[in-house]
């Protein structure tokens, strides 16, 4: 059973019919794409853990996952440990990971790097606190995911819309407010596997933003080889392993989060039991030959699976996340001729006169574009400036 109903989905739903496996799709939107690909759909909200055990009984499943799909991933711990199934960590670690207020908590009792932080259950409450903060501060609900509700504040007197916003997006009403930790470099987010808890795969990657988006912490381009040394990519490693043992994590794939501060300091940002989204794993398949993908599958079900082999990206990759510049009708995706010949893949999600949103979540993306550049120059020239090399051009509503 995957839940979960969003496009990125489809390579696990893919990796699992490969090894011959029915396949359960859930949420309750019957219309998502993932749901036209699997062998059945159920309807059930994803985030009732007890809603999800009850399906998942009825349907005698053999395993379990939320892959790319952060609502899902509690519970599907849950089903894992209420029925025996594989699971990747224990209930209660899973929740910590899961909560950015409790993994914050976590990693300050547990001695690892973490910036000043504070969680809310109403804007009164952070309005009384905040104003003894160092800004800039970020402000973000502690259970959304795709960057939604996210933004930075600069000044205390801006906080207050920005709290209206991050509360708009949690689920459970509840946000966190956390000094921004400026970067040294590009920060990495990432996909990583784990067999028995220990690191199989870790992959680090550069990751870009679109200061021109109307949300300009949403994620808007990765690329590999990531901006940090073999030191510290060592030293971020040796953290997540510490995490992971801490934890008493088993055998799973991650989506993970770093930073180097400019105090030179490395920051575990976020860390969860999942496949990140934009395709990060499958990134990870292209760029390297390391297949997390039908691994944690077959792992999830209880069938013996080949370990995914670590590996350095082969060459200089970039995965560009297309997305409008406003709200409009697409009208076609222009890219450079010189830059065609470092195409490798070209997904586009929408058809001329399809309606588009601006970029404020990653639920506005309209397709990926894959490349692969002969040395680092070329590869920077074209992400540093996309608007040049890459349009996406739109008809105003």
């Amino acid at each position: 059973m995957l839940l979960g109903g969003i496009r990125y989905l489809l390579p696990v739903i893919k990796a699992a019919r490969e090894q011959g496996y029915h396949v359960i799709t859930a949420d309750y939107l019957p219309g998502n794409i993932a749901h036209a690909y699997s062998d059945e759909y159920v309807n059930v909200n994803i985030t009732d853990r007890e809603a999800v055990l009850k399906a998942a009984s009825r349907c005698h499943i053999d395993g379990i996952m939320s892959f790319g799909v952060d609502p899902g991933v509690v519970s599907a711990a849950y089903v894992q440990e209420k029925l025996g199934l594989p699971s990747f960590g224990p209930y209660h670690s899973v929740e910590i990971l899961q909560n950015k207020d409790a993994f914050r908590g976590f990693l300050a009792k547990n001695g690892f790097n973490v910036p000043r932080h504070a969680s809310f259950s109403s804007s009164g409450e952070a309005l009384s606190v905040c104003g003894g903060f160092r800004y800039p501060v970020i402000v973000k609900p502690t259970d959304s995911a795709g960057s939604k509700g996210v933004t930075r504040v600069d000044a205390p007197e801006a906080i207050e819309p920005s709290l209206r916003e991050a509360f708009a997006h949690s689920l459970k009403g509840r946000v966190i407010v956390e000094e921004f930790i400026e970067k040294a470099g590009f920060s990495s987010d990432s996909d990583a596997f784990s067999i028995d808890g220990k690191l199989q795969v870790v992959n680090f990657n550069a990751q870009r933003f679109d200061a021109a988006a109307p949300n300009p912490y949403v994620p808007s381009a990765y690329t590999w080889p990531s901006s940090f040394t073999p030191a510290q990519e060592s030293g971020f490693s040796a953290e997540i392993q510490r995490l992971l043992t801490l934890l008493e994590m088993k055998t799973a794939l991650y989506n993970i989060e770093v930073r180097l501060g400019t105090d030179r300091c490395p920051y575990l940002m976020e860390l969860t039991p999942r496949g990140g989204g934009n395709r990060l794993s499958e990134m990870i398949r292209i760029s390297t030959g390391a297949d997390m993908i039908t691994a944690v599958t077959r792992y999830a079900v209880g069938d013996s699976f080949e370990a995914p082999v670590a590996a350095a990206p082969r060459g200089y990759w970039a995965e560009i996340i297309l997305h409008a510049p406003a709200s409009g009708r697409f009208r076609a995706l222009w890219l450079h001729p010189d830059i065609r010949s470092y195409v490798v893949e070209e997904d586009l999600w929408v058809g001329p006169g399809e309606a588009v949103r601006a970029f404020k979540g990653a639920n506005d993306t309209i397709g990926t574009l894959i490349l692969h550049f002969p040395d680092r120059g070329m590869m920077e020239e074209v992400v540093a400036s996309q608007e040049s090399w890459i349009q996406i051009q739109i008809i105003d509503n």
